[in-house]
């Protein structure tokens, strides 16, 4: 009994070990555990993939939430491999381009393209008809802001913050459609704590709907910090038009996917100081140093974060000579490659683009 007990728990920690698990339930696959995971007795499908690649950036948070979904189908394993890492089991099932999204049936290592949209609820229907599952997408919490007559003042107009805000009536055709745009870019700004994208139902709140002069669905308002009596929002309704008039509004430096640009941290302030440090002879840096210094004590707000990654970058510089900046974005590069957070790689891609401008 004892010896058997032993067994179950070995078998156990074997299966732990040659099936690593993301924090979303996407099972990670390597040349060691392939053929333990897929082709067995379930049906599995395989996203393969390479780090560096943007299209399968774009597609992680869908993948994500579809394995989210499947995380209690006993009979569909969500898997995927990183072909940079694991190139024979790439170039063994024909990968060419990334992502490469299979469907391997159980008990089969013979697989299907996938060849329809990269969302998780066109990702669901296809393992439902494939796999004969019947699992429902789960709703992810919405990035955008509820208003109502109680909060509206409170939130957009805080002037420490910057508020999009759409009146929508739930019968309005327009309003539907915009939704899902609507709550892309609410994600894609969602780390950004002074920049806040909101709705509020205008039939249900009809007296604020009249304060502002609505008289269509959907209209938009931005109220700014410097101004909140409002301002029509009168752009394109899609996501690229939000993302342009948010980054160019609230001093942001986001993209469609909610990442940084190679642009944010830099401050146009410093810059001129960063060229003096990184020109000036080894007996010059302090006094480089210190006006970089000077200038960054002035800085407020989200400035006053990146002017201290500055001063820390040149810092660095100092005590660890010239090469520091390049291989630091090396490191940070290889970082930025593999599967963290958003605030973590918010984190290191500021620190890359401000040790840019030293190197």
């Amino acid at each position: 009994m004892k010896e058997s007990l032993i067994s179950l728990a070995l078998g156990a920690l074997l299966f732990l070990l040659s099936a690593s698990t993301t924090a979303a339930g996407v099972i990670v696959l390597t040349e060691e555990n392939f053929n333990e995971q897929v082709g067995q007795d379930r049906g599995a499908l395989v996203e393969f993939y390479a780090p560096w690649c943007g299209h399968c950036q774009k597609l992680s948070p869908e993948y994500e939430k579809l394995a989210e979904s499947f995380s209690k189908a006993k009979s569909v394993l969500i898997g995927k491999v990183d072909c940079d890492e694991h190139k024979s089991i790439c170039s063994k099932f024909g990968v060419q381009g990334y992502p490469t999204i299979q469907w391997f049936p159980k008990g089969s290592l013979k697989p299907k393209k996938y060849e329809g949209e990269r969302t998780a609820e066109a990702l669901t229907e296809f393992v439902n008809t494939e796999g004969g599952t019947n699992v429902k997408i789960t709703a992810a919490p919405s990035n955008v802001v509820m208003l109502n007559a109680d909060n509206f003042d409170e939130i957009a107009l805080d002037e420490a913050k910057h508020v999009l805000v759409e009146f929508y009536a739930p019968w309005c055709g327009h309003c539907k459609k915009l939704a899902p745009t609507y709550e892309k870019a609410a994600t894609a700004f969602k780390l950004e704590e002074d920049v806040i994208i909101a709705n509020i139902d205008a039939d249900k709140y009809g007296d604020l709907s009249e304060k502002y002069g609505v008289s269509g669905f959907p209209t938009l308002k931005f109220f700014p910090k410097s101004n909140k009596a409002g301002e029509d929002y009168t752009g394109d309704r899609d996501l690229d038009a939000f993302v342009a008039f948010i980054n160019e509004k609230c001093g942001t430096n986001r993209d469609a996917n909610g990442q940084l640009t190679s642009k944010a941290g830099i401050l146009s302030s410093l810059d001129p100081l960063v060229k003096e440090f990184v020109a000036a002879s080894h007996d010059e840096k302090k006094t480089a140093f210190l006006k970089i210094e000077g200038e960054v004590e002035k800085l407020k707000g989200s400035a006053s974060r990146y002017g201290k990654i500055h001063l820390k970058a040149a810092k660095n510089c100092m005590e660890k000579g010239a090469d520091y900046p390049k291989k630091e974005i090396e490191r940070l590069q290889r970082m930025l490659n593999k599967s963290i957070s958003p605030a973590k790689a918010d984190e290191f891609t500021l620190k890359k683009n401000i040790l840019s401008t030293f190197a």
